[in-house]
């Protein structure tokens, strides 16, 4: 099994209700995102702006001009949700090829589970 299958699947078997602690260490790790994207405003930076994000068809939100990769990812079905989320973060060059994303992912299933804590809090 590939490493970021097994920390997919570790996630997916940790993944439980986000208590406040999560969020805030989500928070703390979405420190590393924020080069590129705003999670608490609507400005996008050379990333979309992920607020919202949950329940949104990947590449769709107006103004920010994804990659064809990924408008083909959200024609094709794929919504932001806990498991695509986890996914995607833990690998998003394997999960969506031709991304512009060029965050290599993170590894700990933890950090998975905190930071989509986090964006879930931020998406209303």
């Amino acid at each position: 099994m590939r490493p970021q299958n097994l920390v997919l699947a570790a996630f997916l078997m940790l993944s439980t209700a986000a208590s406040a602690q999560d969020i805030e260490a989500g928070k703390k790790l979405f420190a590393r995102c924020a080069a590129c994207h705003n999670a608490e405003t609507t400005g996008n930076k050379v990333g979309p702006h992920l607020m919202g994000v949950i329940g949104r068809p990947a590449g769709s939100l107006d103004g920010y001009n994804y990659s064809k990769a990924m408008k083909d990812s959200g024609d094709g079905g794929l919504v932001w949700d806990e498991v695509t989320l986890g996914k995607y973060l833990s690998d998003p060059r394997g999960t969506v090829p031709g991304t512009k994303m060029a965050f290599p992912g993170l590894k700990k299933p933890v950090d998975l589970e905190n930071i989509i804590a986090y964006l879930e809090s931020v998406s209303g």
